[in-house]
């Protein structure tokens, strides 16, 4: 008897799963992998395939993880806590409202094993459709930094006469490059008492981790006049409750990705300049009273004429030319005319300077590479130069 009993369950289970494969054929928004078998689901919102949560996914989550029975719970109990916990009221409005039902077998009493399998089967679909689950936020804490992380070094035993922030930086960056801040100041910190006078001890942080073993290993134990040095990674203790106020502001992707540069450019190499090689910024002619502001001010044309002009005269006695910018608002009349080569802007100063042009006694110099000439408009000046184009555009 319990034999037949068997076999007609299994009967039952094949023709079950016959109805349900030809329902998932003819669903053109269910897919079935003929691989392993896998049910997939169409997400229009996501416009993607997604594994379809039915009992068999519980079924494989159960025999691949397993379960303890010490936790069953009550059908009650479990109808409690469903709507206790969003995370389940969740899923069941998105089983509900997104995946076709494939089967029209009885509902039978949840075990824990298996509240816990559509749990996560349901926070996966939660997460892949960008909604928030509150439950599972981690509060934000204090945390302990990964010596993998860590580039900070505490050194004791300084000196406390004669000494500085410079000088500590200047010791310091023999074993590594010192980290600096968005100002341009070296993240490097010597501890002093209520009194004001150095205590003895300092903190540096260094661009790289392995910065830190070469301090450790190369300086720790040295000695400067009678002090003897000790150097350790920093630890930090934490003290009082966590306020996240106080919290380091975090780098955005953009900023993350130009410090990474930054890093990069630092650590590049690159070889050495021959001796007697020139600065590249040497292939810049900076040319002053070149013009007066108030020329372009009635024909802003004139700009234009004034740049083809330049160029065409510089490429014709001098060399090859890049670039030729007229800074048209500077009170000195400057332009500036960027060469192939320093040769053809050494030709250049040597014609160009002192000469007239326009009446003009003009002033030609290489580039230092570090003054700029951009001058930006006052509103008033703006709202002026816009009146006198517009009155221009007007008799034109």
């Amino acid at each position: 008897m319990e034999d037949e009993d068997f076999e007609h369950q299994l009967r039952l289970e094949q023709q079950e799963k016959a109805r349900a494969e030809t329902a998932a054929e003819a669903d053109p928004y269910t897919y079935k992998d003929p691989n392993d078998g896998t049910v997939y689901e169409w997400d229009h919102e996501k416009r993607a395939w997604f594994p379809k949560i039915d009992d068999d996914f519980i079924a494989m989550y159960q025999s691949n993880y397993g379960y303890s029975d010490s936790g069953k719970m009550s059908a009650g109990d479990t109808k409690e806590n469903e709507k206790e916990q969003p995370e389940n009221l969740d899923y069941a409005q998105i089983a509900s409202t997104d995946a076709p039902s494939t089967s029209h077998s009885t509902e039978t009493p949840s075990s824990s094993a298996t509240i816990g399998a559509k749990n996560v089967a349901g926070s996966q679909i939660l997460k892949k459709k960008g909604l928030k689950n509150s439950g599972s936020k981690r509060p934000v804490s204090w945390f302990e930094l990964d010596d993998a992380h860590n580039s900070k070094v505490y050194v004791s035993g300084l000196p406390v006469e004669d000494f500085d922030e410079e000088k500590f930086v200047e010791l310091m960056s023999k074993y590594g490059m010192v980290f600096k801040d968005e100002a341009g100041r070296f993240k490097v910190k010597l501890y002093r008492g209520t009194d004001g006078k150095l205590k003895g001890d300092g903190l540096c942080t260094y661009i790289k981790v392995e910065s830190v073993h070469l301090a450790i290993n190369l300086l720790d134990g040295t000695k400067i006049g009678d002090k003897q040095i000790h150097v350790e990674r920093a630890t930090f203790e934490m003290k009082g409750q966590f306020d996240p106020s106080k919290k380091p502001k975090q780098l955005k992707k953009k900023e993350k990705e130009k410090l990474r540069r930054k890093i990069d450019k630092l650590f590049a190499w690159k070889p050495e300049k021959l001796r007697g090689e020139r600065n590249k910024c040497e292939n810049t002619v900076v040319l002053k009273n070149f013009f007066e502001p108030k020329d372009f001010d009635e024909d802003a044309r004139l700009i234009l004429e004034y740049q083809k002009d330049l160029r065409d005269e510089c490429e014709e006695k001098f060399g090859g030319v890049k670039k030729v910018v007229i800074y048209d608002r500077h009170p000195d009349g400057v332009a500036t005319v960027t060469f192939n080569e320093v040769e053809h802007a050494d030709a250049c100063i040597a014609m160009m300077k002192g000469r007239f042009f326009a009446g003009r006694q003009l002033q030609a110099d290489h580039w230092d590479g570090k003054e700029r000439f951009k001058v930006a408009e006052t509103e008033e000046q703006l709202e002026e130069r816009l009146k006198k184009w517009d009155e221009f555009l007007e008799k034109e």
